[in-house]
């Protein structure tokens, strides 16, 4: 007399709750991804053929109406050399990012170039890919 099982496992795969799962996944990056936003500033960066993969420590932006920003913060120029060393204190050979829209007039840029080189810190020109 042969003893039988009652149930039987079924040894097939079904892989509908991971396709699922999967797509579920995909709108979620879809969405964290279109959320994060860099730099919430709408500037027009000069092209450029040459990129850095540096990561510096805070970025100042100069807008189209000459406005100062440091990282997204509104700042007056005669504050941002005290926002600066502030923000760069104790960092060992501190970067800077410089993000100027290209319609500015170079004497902006200078300005904040003449802040960082008073105060030894290294200084990177934000620019777009050529």
């Amino acid at each position: 007399m042969a003893i039988k099982r009652g149930s039987k496992v079924d040894k097939s795969f079904s892989a509908a709750s991971m396709t699922d799962l999967m797509f579920l996944l995909l709108i979620f990056m879809l969405l964290a991804t279109t959320l994060i936003n860099p730099n919430a500033l709408k500037l027009v960066l000069p092209k450029s053929a040459n990129q850095i993969k540096e990561k510096p420590y805070t970025t100042v932006s100069i807008t189209r109406d000459l406005r100062y920003y440091v990282e997204t913060e509104p700042v007056e120029f005669e504050e941002l050399e005290s926002v600066l060393q502030t923000r760069l204190a104790g960092k060992e050979s501190p970067m800077i990012s410089l993000h100027v829209d290209e319609t500015v007039p170079m004497k902006e840029a200078v300005k904040v170039m003449n802040i960082a080189m008073d105060n030894n810190y290294k200084l990177i020109l934000a620019t777009r890919p050529k």
